[in-house]
């Protein structure tokens, strides 16, 4: 196997590990003013997410670092087409990520209540955004022979990159409620497993439509495959969370949206970012590589260290396993 089509499968895994992990973050971030019913149930939806989420947005850094070594042409084309969409994600990220370190900082009501506001538009921005970003990078952007993207923000804003967005939204939202139930306990428990077979049931169509969809537009025999069982993993998901049984419901979402991301990636292989103005300008595993020298150390490294950040982030999950309810939480200082 060529090392392109190594780091293209690595760089898809990296998608893999953000999507799944962060996803449940910006859902618990989107459902602060749905679950919690005060400013002690606020307090336990940080603390669920509180010691992990900085951890789980190391993937984006990697995924990011390593398309720019490793396809350096497709990240020129990227983020010089998308800089709009992705500077907004970034900015998101920036303001919900102080929410969880300024929050409490003063002993002020309207202090924290902006703060949650802080983090639940920086959630729902970027779970929205990274549908549209993904949606249009299979479909195919405009791009001239120059590899230049010759589109604007509007060009993105099409009926399938919008219902790409919503399905991340809604995949997010369900991934949140799901985790929400396995680490809670209480009242905040129920609701939210009660909420995520709700928003699960919505989520599915809306995913089916859109899987469908990209299936007919670019798809393949074995992305068919993996979408297919991606489906059926929310629907079990959903009748496990229907059953009471939190942790199946969400290793199901976590199968659903890791899949679906494989899906994707396999919907867009060989290419990384297809032209929709001739099949001659689009960006390919090998017309947008790195030298293969530069592949080749970079696969050294990735084998040294990849197994010493998964066991790290594996350990930082069991440290921090147990429920967490209103009774675990201390009166504000």
């Amino acid at each position: 196997m060529e090392l392109t089509t190594v780091w293209f499968a690595l760089i898809a895994v990296l998608w893999v590990g953000y999507f799944t992990l962060e996803g449940f973050d910006f859902g618990v971030g989107m459902l602060l003013p749905v679950l919690a019913r005060d400013d002690t149930e606020r307090r336990v939806l940080y603390n669920t997410i509180g010691p992990v989420w900085d951890g789980n947005e190391v993937w984006l850094l990697v995924a990011g670092g390593a398309t720019f070594a490793a396809f350096p042409n497709w990240y020129a084309t990227l983020f010089s087409g998308f800089y709009l969409p992705l500077l907004l994600i970034l900015l998101a990220l920036i303001v919900r990520n102080l929410a969880f370190e300024y929050r409490h900082k003063r002993d002020s009501d309207a202090w924290r209540r902006g703060w949650d506001t802080a983090l639940i538009v920086g959630s729902f921005v970027p779970a929205l955004l990274w549908g549209v970003a993904f949606a249009n990078l299979v479909a195919g952007v405009p791009i001239d022979r120059h590899q230049n993207y010759t589109g604007s923000l509007f060009t993105l804003l099409n009926p399938f990159g919008l219902l790409g967005g919503v399905v991340t939204l809604l995949l997010f939202v369900t991934h949140g409620a799901m985790f929400t139930a396995l680490k809670t306990d209480g009242d905040i428990r129920h609701r939210a497993r009660a909420l995520a077979v709700r928003t699960g049931v919505v989520a599915a169509v809306a995913a089916v439509a859109f899987l469908a969809w990209t299936q007919l537009r670019t798809g393949t025999a074995g992305s068919a495959v993996v979408f297919v069982v991606a489906a059926l993993a929310l629907l079990a998901a959903l009748a496990a969370a229907a059953a009471g049984r939190e942790g199946w419901a969400f290793t199901g979402t976590f199968v659903t949206i890791g899949l679906a991301v494989v899906g994707l990636f396999l919907a867009l292989f060989p290419d990384v970012m297809p032209s929709s103005i001739s099949v001659a300008y689009s960006l390919t595993t090998s017309n947008a590589s790195a030298t293969p020298y530069t592949l080749t150390v970079m696969t050294w490294v990735a084998v040294i260290f990849t197994p010493l950040v998964l066991l790290y982030q594996a350990w930082s999950y069991w440290v921090f396993r147990r429920r967490i309810a209103v009774h675990h939480i201390p009166a504000a200082a």
